[in-house]
């Protein structure tokens, strides 16, 4: 007895007993830039509202940490611990006194069909005809959003994966306070309709989930030139011209980073921009600010001309959005076409 004691005594002087995760600081690390430091929302929902986070389990928790949300926001964290994990929610516990709610797998029956008809009408305006759930992000922005919060998608496999039936029962039961999500039985529903509408959401798992298209899985976009660097400079500006882009400025690649007798001149970029679909883009998620305005590199090493740029669509799968892959790939391909255009 003595020596096991002693043993543990050693281990912990030694600091060889692994301490606890810090579920605070692993919050500000992973989730509060999405979730906000004291889980009040901004681009996430806001944890710590009451009708929140006194209705979920930690089961839901913790799985909506694990799958995420593929298309959407939210990412998987499937790296982290259990423990991690754990901690994690017991910080996003901390922020309330309410018992946490038991998860409960009880199945909920219900008609389908019928769920279908009572969803178009009470549910789709928010949550969209086919439960993809509100547009944008949430994030602020100066531009008009569907609603103060967005929207979650309903049919998103990790939603469906989260949550239980009676857990998306519950919410329709009893709404959300302080969003724009009603108690369906205030609204006059009867149990059993709200049935029916919990079977038609779990319906979703049946629809298949096309993956994004990632052929154009490389990082950057190269065409190689049959002209001269300042000829292949000039066909793209023409190239950009003609798919209604503007010109911002042309310079060289060390520009402002070296003096002007050591810029290789080798090395050209043109900044390049269409301003209405920047707006467009920076609307579905300001994140896409990152890599604009357009920049398109050209250069010239041992005799050969080289065209470059950046592929959006490698970037677009980082943000786990949907909407703003479509316009990634609509970019993607104007930036082929003008490669291509002023190469050939």
């Amino acid at each position: 007895m003595f020596r096991v004691v002693t043993f543990v005594v050693v281990m912990v002087l030694s600091g060889a007993v692994t301490a606890a995760p810090d579920g605070k600081a692993l919050f500000n690390k992973h989730c509060s830039v999405c979730h906000g430091s004291e889980g009040k929302g901004g681009v996430g929902v806001p944890l710590s509202l009451p009708s929140f986070i006194n209705s979920v389990s930690d089961e839901y928790l913790k799985k909506t940490i694990r799958v995420g949300r593929p298309g959407r926001i939210m990412p998987a964290f499937p790296k982290l611990s259990d423990a991690q994990v754990g901690a994690i929610v017991g910080h996003v516990r901390s922020w309330t006194d309410v018992p946490v709610v038991r998860f409960d797998p009880t199945p909920v029956k219900g008609d389908e069909k019928q769920g279908k008809e009572l969803f178009l009408k009470h549910c789709a305006q928010c949550h969209g005809e086919d439960g993809k759930g509100g547009k944008g992000t949430g994030v602020s922005f100066s531009r008009k959003r569907d609603l103060p919060i967005i929207a979650p998608a309903l049919n998103n496999p990790g939603f469906l994966a989260s949550a239980s039936d009676m857990m998306i029962k519950n919410t329709l039961l009893n709404g959300r306070e302080g969003t724009p999500m009603n108690s369906f039985l205030a609204a006059g529903l009867k149990e059993k309709e709200i049935n029916d509408v919990v079977a038609y959401v779990r319906s979703f798992e049946k629809v298949e989930v096309v993956p994004v298209d990632d052929k154009s899985n490389d990082s950057i976009l190269v065409e190689y030139s049959g002209y001269t660097l300042e000829e292949t400079v000039e066909n793209l500006t023409l190239a950009i011209e003609n798919k209604n882009f503007k010109i911002i400025r042309t310079d060289y690649f060390g520009y402002g980073f070296a003096g002007e007798a050591e810029v290789n001149k080798k090395q050209v970029v043109l900044h390049f921009c269409n301003f209405d679909f920047l707006y467009q883009a920076l609307s579905i998620d300001p994140r896409v600010g990152m890599f604009l305005p357009c920049r398109v590199n050209v250069v010239e090493r041992d005799g050969e001309v080289k065209i470059m740029t950046i592929n959006p669509m490698s970037l677009s799968k980082l943000f786990n959005n949907d909407a703003l892959n479509e316009a990634c790939k609509e970019m993607t391909d104007l930036y082929k076409e003008i490669l291509e255009d002023a190469s050939l």
